[in-house]
């Protein structure tokens, strides 16, 4: 059996029970960073062999893993954080999984642009999540016109050390749209800042960046020509042809 586990995106207290009592009865446990994982484990008091398992070594170490499900092992999959396969390793060998005829199961939990989607304030009855941009400025900005007159709200991941490159880009592509900036979701430091992509760029100026930050952009609203300056979303949830 193949077990995707998800894992807390920062506070350890958010693990699940299921979760917790996975990780103790799988034979092995594939990990984004084993060293990460290890302080996870050590935490909660499990001991389990670790198998490396991400983006720069996804085909070695899926067919390793492939070749333990076959043999009848259990085998869990944990990213550093959050759920497997959003952003992070996992589609692949599930897929594999599948091909073999290896039972798949999932064990929900966390996931940080849910988080973030839902504390941005914007409309959430509709949305795409995007995950990380490219980091050139060029392929970044090609990226966001593929969305630019969606009318779904927007949600990205970034590094620190780009979120102020991502919002000038952002601004250029999408107008002065109103937008939330989260970060440290769950940890003692949380942020979560509301306000148009020129004041969140603004505020970015003079901080000092650190973790992984989620951007929601409102979508192009329905009654907008489309210049990507979105009015305040109304609710009314009028029927459309």
């Amino acid at each position: 059996m193949l077990y995707l586990v998800a894992t807390p995106i920062g506070n350890l207290g958010d693990i699940t029970l299921r979760a917790l009592e996975t990780l103790r009865t799988v034979d092995v446990i594939a990990s984004e960073d084993t060293r990460k994982t290890g302080l996870l484990l050590k935490h909660f008091s499990i001991s389990k062999p670790q198998i490396a398992f991400h983006e720069h070594n996804e085909q070695r170490a899926g067919e390793r893993i492939e070749e333990l499900l076959k043999q009848g092992q259990s085998v869990a999959v944990v990213t550093d954080a959050g759920t497997p396969g959003i952003s992070d390793p996992g589609f692949t060998l599930v897929r594999r999984a599948i091909h073999a005829q290896v039972e798949v199961t999932m064990i929900p939990g966390p996931t940080a642009f849910v988080m973030a989607l839902v504390l941005s304030g914007l409309p959430i009855h509709s949305f795409t999540f995007r995950g990380f941009p490219p980091r050139k400025s060029v392929g970044r900005r090609k990226f966001m016109e593929i969305d630019r007159n969606a009318p779904h709200t927007l949600i990205y991941y970034e590094s620190p050390y780009r979120i102020a490159d991502f919002l000038t880009d952002a601004l250029a592509v999408f107008g002065n749209r109103q937008a939330a900036l989260a970060n440290d979701l769950t940890k003692m430091f949380e942020k979560v800042e509301r306000g148009s992509l020129s004041e969140l760029l603004a505020s970015v100026g003079d901080t000092k960046l650190k973790g992984e930050y989620i951007i929601v952009i409102t979508g192009i609203g329905k009654d907008e020509k489309k210049e990507g300056v979105v009015q305040e979303d109304d609710d009314d949830n009028d029927d459309e042809a």
